[in-house]
């Protein structure tokens, strides 16, 4: 985790500016975030404390979170005890990834009361909990743990509080050269290759990637090391900090308080670790709650898309047993003509073919139990029953195709959606019959908003560019937002978002700008040269009783375009309601 205790501490060290600050409210939006809306004199932030167990983190946030209308019984348990309350004091203990906060409260009879929130990032077994400190009980925590979870401590209401065990190692902060001299000849005794795991695995708060970094500095000579450890330890211990994220060829990123010199690839940096963690953790942490909130929509749509692939082959071998429905007409014909011929009890009849031109000889399969007309009668009922089901069966391929197309335009909306999206999907799968109301809401559903929140982009030449990102959202765009006059696109053949130019008027780098959107929020973002078609929105429309979403268009052109990330998230954007 890049997250080590030397992040932490800088963290903490930019946190010291809330002392003395109000908190004003307290949100608990998911099961393992709590937000902290904190305000001072000059000062207005949101804290997010999360004990998610595979994003653990403590960081300003701008980004909007979605809060339940029932606040969960934590949530509601800090309001209590720390809402309007005074932050006293933030720290870090020694150089762990542990952060207690100290509030200063009124309580029900208008005493001053001290809590403390303590936030324990340590991977799956992170914890957000809210103790006293006088008494050293637990009030609450967000996850408990229980006897049976843990056999070294409980951390439940009305338990006392243990901190983790100890690891029993060095701060880094106070080791001297002559310390990591003897640290690395333990290494050599032990593990000769490892220099970075020695440190790790000897002091608090180093975590692998400083380690590497470290040893990096060294030029992986092993007598450099102990200086390359004292510069970085120095750089930690008087709080001289260069945030970066480093994101590497194969789309990992990584990221530290400290400059990471052996990491190759995009580098950002930030003023503060606080916008380094806020944006690397902005889009990880979005994608993980859409998955938490759509994992029955998605496990929906694999099995939908399954049965439909599965249906379409059955068809296909249908269709192909059909195309053979002329042979048996020709068997029946051929044995009416030779019906003088058939012994009773034949199980087959040789005759001319007549249909070819050489009249080469033919065997006719007979069933011995029946007459010969009753025979050919049998092959011309089976003609006509194939003849029949062709028609029908090329219909029904034609709208199992239509349904995986739906399907798929569905799974494109899941994976371009954002928490605040999901209502609209689930809502457009109810309304067409997919999918059922859940439980809690069903018959109680607020009434349809005919206007949902777009998300809306300003071209370089200052034109605004709306994008639906799903069916609903589409509908929307296309059919009630768009004018005549403007320009309308989608990518070619491939599911995405319909994408409206709302003007008349634009340039060539605004018509390009709009195709790399409709690129990028597309199955294609991953490819290269997406074609993206383009024409005037009057020429597109939706056929009747036709799926959300669906449309048919003429007059357009074909834009191929790469999508780039980076250009997208520099054209400025804001979700509007139109």
């Amino acid at each position: 985790m890049s997250l080590d205790g030397i992040v932490t501490r800088a963290l903490v060290h930019e946190l010291q500016a809330v002392a003395g600050a109000r908190i004003h409210k307290i949100y608990q939006p998911t099961g393992h975030e709590l937000v902290l809306h904190i305000r001072g004199q000059g000062f207005g932030r949101k804290l997010l404390l999360s004990a998610h167990p595979s994003l653990p983190r403590i960081h300003y946030t701008e980004q909007p979170w979605a809060n339940p209308q029932e606040p969960p019984m934590f949530c509601m348990l800090l309001r209590k005890h720390c809402e309007g309350g005074v932050i006293e004091a933030v720290r870090q203990i020694g150089l762990e990834r542990i952060v207690e906060i100290d509030v200063r409260h009124r309580d029900e009879l208008g005493d001053l009361s001290l809590k403390r929130l303590v936030l324990e990032i340590m991977g799956r077994h992170s914890n957000l909990i809210l103790l006293d400190p006088a008494t050293g009980f637990v009030h609450d925590s967000i996850r408990h743990v229980t006897p049976s979870m843990s056999s070294y401590r409980v951390v439940m209401p009305g338990c006392a509080y243990v901190a983790p065990p100890s690891q029993s190692k060095q701060s880094p902060l106070e080791a001297s050269a002559t310390d990591v001299e003897a640290v690395l000849r333990g290494a050599d005794a032990d593990r000769p290759d490892s220099p970075a795991s020695a440190l790790v695995g000897a002091y608090t708060g180093v975590s692998p990637l400083l380690a590497k970094e470290i040893v990096y500095r060294a030029e992986d000579d092993r007598a450099r090391v102990p200086d390359a450890f004292a510069a970085a330890m120095a750089d930690a211990a008087a709080q001289r900090y260069a945030p970066e994220i480093v994101e590497g060829e194969d789309g990992r990123s990584v990221f530290h308080a400290l400059t990471l010199t052996h990491a190759t690839g995009k580098r950002r940096t930030f003023e503060t670790i606080h916008e380094c963690l806020e944006t690397y953790y902005a889009d990880k942490a979005e994608r993980d709650l859409v998955r938490q909130r759509t994992t029955d929509l998605a496990r929906w749509l694999q099995n939908e898309t399954a049965k439909n692939e599965k249906k379409l082959e059955k068809l296909a071998q249908t269709l192909d047993e059909a195309s053979g429905a002329d042979r048996f007409r020709k068997y029946g014909e051929l044995l009416t003509a030779h019906l003088h011929q058939v012994g009773k009890g034949e199980k087959q009849i040789e005759v001319i073919d007549y249909y070819e031109e050489d009249q080469p000889a033919l065997s006719i399969p007979l069933d011995p139990l029946l007459t010969p007309n009753e025979n050919a009668q049998r092959y011309f009922r089976k003609y006509t029953k194939l003849k029949n089901s062709r028609a029908v069966v090329t219909e029904q391929i034609d709208a199992t195709k239509e349904e995986l197309r739906y399907l798929e335009s569905v799974a494109q909306g899941l994976d371009a959606a954002t928490p605040a999206d999901i209502e609209e999907i689930r809502t457009e799968l109810v309304e067409q019959g997919y999918i059922r109301e859940r439980g809690a809401r069903k018959g109680s559903r607020k009434k349809k908003n005919d206007r949902p929140a777009l998300l809306c982009y300003t071209s370089s030449e200052g034109v605004p560019i709306y994008v639906g990102k799903n069916n609903t959202q589409n509908d929307y765009v296309t059919n009630r937002l768009g004018q005549a006059s403007d320009t309308w696109l989608h990518t070619k053949d491939i599911p995405g978002s319909h994408v409206l130019i709302r003007s008349a008027d634009f340039g060539e780098e605004t018509l390009r700008e709009a195709a790399m959107l409709a690129a990028y929020y597309s199955k294609g973002r991953e490819s290269s040269l997406v074609p993206v078609d383009y024409t005037k929105i009057r020429l597109v429309r939706k056929p009747n009783g036709a799926k959300p979403g669906f449309v048919i268009y003429d007059g357009q052109k074909t834009l191929f375009v790469t999508p780039d990330e980076d250009a997208v998230r520099a054209l400025p954007s804001a979700v509007k309601q139109v």
